[in-house]
């Protein structure tokens, strides 16, 4: 079976948002372009990591142009997306490894997202050789999202992606752990309970 390739290029929406409660958070991509969606799930740390990764990209870009490249410093405030996800959610892939990179030619940062995939091996060489072929069979590798962003949807991107990451639980004055409704058993306490 061939490789499932999910492209984007200048999607109408390509956002981060959650679904479920605090502390029960689940994550998501989501790619929108007329009526095709696209949703994939990923981890909280992932999120922040691409948006952090993709604003020092694109400071760099600033920077290695003197400033010529068509990349806002901030993010646009003509183009925030506050908008929750286009439901239904439906999870394509859970995600396992990602990629950035910009393309200087078309001035568009290039985002790929791609499936996670459990690889058995008896050693770390041959797992490490599993790992190197899968990487390499671009015709039969695991799902992947490839979105393709002008400069300021990329800022946008990241605004949101961070917004959403810090929207969660607000966390433990002493301990930085993240509190519950209820509170929580607070390690600098000695186990005592913490309220929120």
């Amino acid at each position: 079976m061939s490789r499932q390739v999910f492209l984007y290029d200048q999607p109408d929406r390509f956002v981060a948002g959650t679904v479920g409660l605090p502390g029960r958070r689940t994550f998501f991509l989501q790619a929108i372009a007329g009526s095709r969606v696209t949703s994939v799930a990923l981890e909280k740390t992932q999120v922040a990591a691409l948006a952090e990764r993709m604003d020092e990209l694109l400071d760099e870009v600033v920077r290695r142009s003197g400033g010529s490249a068509a990349v806002p410093a901030m993010a646009p405030n003509e183009i925030a997306d506050t908008a929750p996800l286009d439901t239904p959610v439906e999870e394509e892939f859970r995600v396992g490894t990602m990629a950035l990179a910009w393309d200087g030619e078309d001035q568009r940062m290039i985002v790929e997202a791609q499936a996670l995939v459990e690889l058995e091996a008896d050693t770390e060489e041959d797992l490490a050789e599993a790992e190197e072929r899968l990487l390499q069979d671009e015709e039969n590798g695991p799902p992947m999202l490839r979105v393709r962003l002008t400069g300021a949807q990329a800022r946008a991107f990241a605004k949101r992606a961070l917004d959403v990451v810090n929207a969660g639980r607000p966390p433990c004055p002493l301990c930085s752990l993240p509190l519950d409704p209820e509170g929580h058993v607070c390690p600098r306490q000695n186990g005592y309970r913490r309220g929120a």
